[in-house]
This record gives C-alpha cells, sequence and structure tokens, in this order.
C-alpha cells in the first residue's frame, strides 16, 4: 500500500517524501517519450527539465501580487509579454504598435479575462452576451457561466469543420459584446477564418478575441517555415485580444499563458482594483491575487534557452511528425482524417462502422499510446484527438505498427454494446434526479467499480478502460453528460484519510 496520508502524526525524512511521490507518479500517464498526445508537450530538448526546474527554484517563493515589491517577476512578464507580441503581429513597426498584455496561469485564465473585459467595457449592457462557433474552446463557456454572459454558439460546416461568417455576423446582437475565432480550434485542429470574422465583429462595433492558446506558438514558426498560414494575429484589422499558452508549444512548464490587448485601453477593464477596506489597495490584472514567480521563471528560462533558432527547429521536426502521422492514418483502413492537418493536430474518424474508436482508444491505451477520444456532436462524428509534439518524431513508425495492432483487437473485439437495461435507464434520467449513490450504481453496472479501490490505498482509482464510458455518455444529452461528469469524477475526488 502507498502511504498518502497528507498529514502524517510525525514528520517524515525528505527522501521517504520524494519516494512516496515517486511512487504516486507511477501510476500517471507518461509525459515524455511521445506517447501522451494531450495535456502536455514535450519538446525532447536535453537539459531543458533540470534548467527550468532551476529557474522555478530561483522564484518559486516570490510573489506576483505586488510588482513593486519583486521587480524580478516584473521584469520577466514584461520579457514574456514582449517576446509574445511580437511573434503576433505586435510592437513597433506593426500594425499594433501598442499592445500590451498580461502573464496568466492557463488558457482557461486567460480567456475568462479576455470576457471580462469585453463585459466590463459594457457596464451599459446588463445582459451581456458573446458569440462564438460551436468549436470554440469549452473555457468559453465556463467564462460565460462564472461571468454571467451568455453564450451564442454557431455551428460549422461539416466539411470543413468552420463556421460561416455571415452566421457569425446574423448571430450578433445590441447585447454582444465579444466575437470569438480560433487559431486553431482545439477539437480539429482547424483555423477558423479569422480575418472575415474580425471584419464582422468590427463592423458591428465588437471586440474580437482570437483564441491562439493552442496555436500561437506553433503557427508563426509554421509560417517561417513556409506553410500557408492563414492571417490570425494582430495583423488582421479588427482582432483586439489574442490569448496565447507558453506551456503549449513554447514548451514551457504548467501553467503559464499570455493575455494580449491591441491597445492599453482594451485591456483596463480586465484589471480589478478595490480600496474600500482598511487593508492594502488591490490590484490585480489577472484572476489570482498571490502567484508564484516559479513558472514565470520557469517559462522565461525557457524562451532564453530555446530562442528563435530552436523554436524554428522543433517547429520544422514537429511539423514532419504531423505528415508523417498523417500518412499512417491515410494509409490505415477503416480510418480518415477528419481534416488535412493545418497545426500540430492529428484528427481521424472510423468509416467502418464496426471499428468502434472508443474501443480503439483503450487498445493504444494498452500498448502505451494515450490519445483523446472526442464524442459525437450535432451531426459531427466521434473522432480520436492526437497533439503532436517535437517529441513524437522519433516514435511515428512505432505508433503506425502498433495501430494497426490495436485495429485488428478492436475488430475482434466488436463495438461495445452496453445492456439493455442500462441504456434504458440511462436514457430515462434527468440531470435533477441524478444522486452520487445513482451514478455509482451505474458506474458498478459497466464494471467500473468505482470507490474501492481508493480506499484500499491505491494509487490508481481510475479505470483502465473507458470505452464503455463514452459509449454511454454518447448516448445521452450534453446536460446529462455534464451532471454524469460531475457525479463521476467526485467519486474519485475524495479525501485521503490518514490511518497512523
Amino acid at each position: 500500500m502507498i502511504d498518502e496520508a497528507g498529514l502524517p502524526a510525525h514528520g517524515l525524512p525528505a527522501e521517504r517524501v520524494l519516494a512516496g511521490i515517486r511512487a504516486l507518479r507511477s501510476g500517471d500517464r507518461p509525459t515524455h517519450g511521445g506517447r501522451l498526445f494531450a495535456y502536455v508537450y514535450d519538446p525532447a530538448v536535453p537539459g531543458l527539465d533540470e534548467l527550468t526546474a532551476a529557474a522555478h527554484a530561483e522564484s518559486a517563493h516570490v510573489n506576483g501580487l505586488d510588482p513593486t515589491a519583486f521587480p524580478s517577476l516584473l521584469a520577466m512578464e514584461n520579457a514574456l509579454v514582449g517576446a509574445a507580441a511580437q511573434l503576433l503581429g505586435g510592437g513597433p513597426g506593426t500594425a499594433a504598435p501598442d499592445v500590451v498584455g498580461s502573464v496568466t496561469g492557463g488558457g482557461t485564465e486567460s480567456l475568462i479575462l479576455a470576457v471580462k473585459a469585453a463585459r466590463d467595457a459594457h457596464p451599459e449592457i446588463t445582459e451581456p452576451r458573446i458569440v462564438m462557433p460551436v468549436t470554440a474552446h469549452a473555457a468559453f463557456a465556463k467564462a460565460g457561466h462564472y461571468l454571467r454572459v451568455a453564450v451564442d454558439m454557431v455551428p460549422v460546416s461539416a466539411e470543413t469543420l468552420r463556421p460561416d461568417p455571415a452566421a457569425i455576423a446574423a448571430a450578433i446582437r445590441p447585447e454582444t459584446v465579444l466575437v470569438v475565432a480560433s487559431a486553431p480550434g482545439y477539437a480539429h485542429g482547424v483555423i477558423d477564418p479569422v480575418t472575415e470574422i474580425a471584419a464582422v465583429a468590427a463592423d458591428a462595433g465588437v471586440r474580437c478575441h482570437v483564441d491562439a492558446c493552442f496555436g500561437g506558438w506553433a503557427l508563426p514558426w509554421l509560417r517561417r517555415l513556409g506553410e500557408p498560414v492563414p492571417a490570425f494575429d494582430f495583423a488582421v484589422p479588427g482582432v483586439t485580444s489574442i490569448s496565447v499558452d507558453l506551456h503549449k508549444y513554447a514548451y514551457a512548464p504548467k501553467g503559464v499563458s499570455i493575455l494580449l490587448h491591441r491597445d492599453p485601453e482594451l485591456r483596463k477593464p480586465q484589471y480589478f482594483v478595490h480600496a474600500d477596506w482598511p487593508g492594502y489597495t488591490m490590484i490585480n490584472p489577472v484572476i489570482a491575487s498571490t502567484r508564484s514567480g516559479g513558472p514565470i521563471a520557469a517559462a522565461y528560462a525557457t524562451l532564453r534557452h530555446l530562442g528563435e533558432e530552436g523554436y524554428l527547429r522543433l517547429a520544422a521536426v514537429t511539423r514532419d511528425a504531423v505528415r508523417e502521422l498523417a500518412d499512417v492514418v491515410r494509409a490505415t483502413g477503416g480510418l480518415r482524417l477528419v481534416a488535412e492537418p493545418e497545426s500540430t493536430v492529428i484528427c481521424f474518424t472510423a468509416t467502418d462502422p464496426e471499428l468502434d474508436l472508443f474501443v480503439l482508444v483503450d487498445e493504444l491505451a494498452a500498448r502505451g499510446w494515450h490519445t483523446q477520444p472526442q464524442l459525437a456532436y450535432a451531426g459531427l462524428p466521434r473522432t480520436v484527438h492526437l497533439t503532436v509534439t517535437a517529441s513524437v518524431a522519433p516514435v511515428v513508425a512505432k505508433f503506425g505498427g502498433d495501430l494497426a495492432d490495436a485495429i485488428a483487437a478492436t475488430r475482434a473485439a466488436g463495438p461495445v454494446k452496453l445492456p439493455a437495461e442500462l441504456l434504458t435507464l440511462a436514457r430515462s434520467l434527468t440531470p435533477e434526479g441524478l444522486t452520487s449513490d445513482l451514478v455509482a450504481g451505474l458506474a458498478a453496472g459497466l464494471g467500473l467499480g468505482l470507490g474501492e479501490a481508493a480506499d484500499a490505498g491505491s494509487a490508481e482509482p481510475v479505470p483502465d478502460r473507458m470505452a464503455v464510458v463514452n459509449t454511454m455518455l454518447e448516448e445521452v444529452p450534453a446536460a446529462l453528460q455534464e451532471r454524469l461528469l460531475m457525479e463521476f469524477v467526485g467519486l474519485l475526488q475524495r479525501p485521503t484519510w490518514s490511518h497512523d
């Protein structure tokens, strides 16, 4: 049994503590080696982990709450913002010479703040709204939920996976404070028609945010390599803000993102300031007040170490890996690309109804490859998403062989068939009627056995195979999916009690 107690009765030696962390980590997905196609970004650069860990340690206890107390952190943040702005068409001598920005803790925070700035710029609008394609990141829905901003979603073409700019224009109302475009959309790796979307937003007098969290640090380098990357940054008139994550293709450790605004006036509503209390005057450019300087210093060290030459080389390696993986998918019977790769994403679906993609994902996981299944949605098929990084390049051939084996095993297993009574029960449920006990019963009916492993002190309470879960989720409406997932994760996230 792994000792998971958070607070032992007596303090433990440092090496024992670290050994316990290593034991827990042994059950995690691999963050290096090119076998995890989501969540982490590995450049496979020798020595980079050691450098960023040291840089993180140098500033881990520095607090970003007050830049006047810690000017080192202010200098590093300004350098990161300047680098991102220059890469994305801003700065001296450009169409956006007055770009400003803030360092946030991740892409979701950047998107929430973009929505906040747009909302608070119009206090006269009592029921603000944002317009976005259905392929825009779910973090915008989260922003709408947190900030009480309504979200109007525009469908995309089943063939191009892009929205019609005319449909975006038609969705804009007097209450609209922000229009969203993606470069690219996470799910399929497709770049929205940013120029056209920004134009209709500008015509309506509405801000336009480009979510380049995923592609903002990859697309400019691919363009320099000669790839046909469409305009998406501050060179596009009407683009008022852009987000880009440094912990993605800038290859910095988690979690650092940048939110840029075309000029300082656009950024002002992003700030929170409060002086009406007896303590210090609070002024925050981002959501958090106290912020560790560790991630910022680690990102700063990453950019300084890799430089333009390093990023151009990594982009070339990644581009080649994307091309080779796309060829693997094209050569595999029963699969097809849902879109030709435009960035660093491979997304494929099945052309054979007997080839269950959810089972395929499990079979690939059993062979050490961790991909991301995506449920069917509004006429779009279920898909498998691969985020490709530079570390994938050396293992493409191995993936191709294992993919063939996994497909053979998937065909042999056949599609998931849920028990008829369980499916009938699931379809009869309502979000309001779900309880933790009911979801635990559903999980048991699917053979998941959640909860028992955690009580036994195991570090791996998460099921190894998720095909049955994904199949059931696909059979019920989105609102029920959300509630099922909430209860499902709630069964996993429970306190561990000390037995000392």
